[in-house]
C-alpha cells in the first residue's frame, strides 16, 4: 500500500503550513524532532502524515474476531431479499441518465 509519507518522499515540496503554537508545544515538539534526528518540520509533517491516516483509516478499515468474521462473510454471501418498494424504485428511468 502506498502511504502518504512515501508519496511525499518522491515529490518536490513546495506547499507549506503555517500554524501557531504556544511556547511548551513548540519546545517539546523541537525537542521530540532533535531525539529522533529529524527536523522539526520532517518531525511534524512525519507526525500529521501518520495522525491523517489513522483517521482516515478509520473511514475505510474495520478489524473483527474470527467469528465475527466469518458471520460478516456469511450475511454478504447470503442472497439479497426483495423489498418491493426498492424493486420499483430501481425498475424507474434514472433522474440522471438521458433514457
Amino acid at each position: 500500500m502506498t502511504t502518504a509519507a512515501a508519496i511525499s518522499d518522491s515529490r518536490t515540496k513546495s506547499d507549506r503550513f503555517n500554524i501557531r503554537t504556544t511556547s511548551f508545544e513548540k519546545a517539546l515538539v523541537e525537542r521530540a524532532a532533535q531525539v529522533a534526528k529529524m527536523t522539526t518540520s520532517q518531525f511534524v509533517v512525519q507526525a500529521a502524515v501518520r495522525s491523517a491516516e489513522e483517521v482516515l483509516a478509520d473511514q475505510t478499515r474495520f478489524l473483527l474476531a474470527p467469528a465475527e468474521w466469518d458471520a460478516f462473510v456469511a450475511a454478504l454471501d447470503r442472497p439479497a431479499r426483495v423489498i418491493p418498494a426498492l424493486k420499483q424504485a430501481a425498475s424507474k428511468p434514472s433522474p440522471f441518465s438521458d433514457r
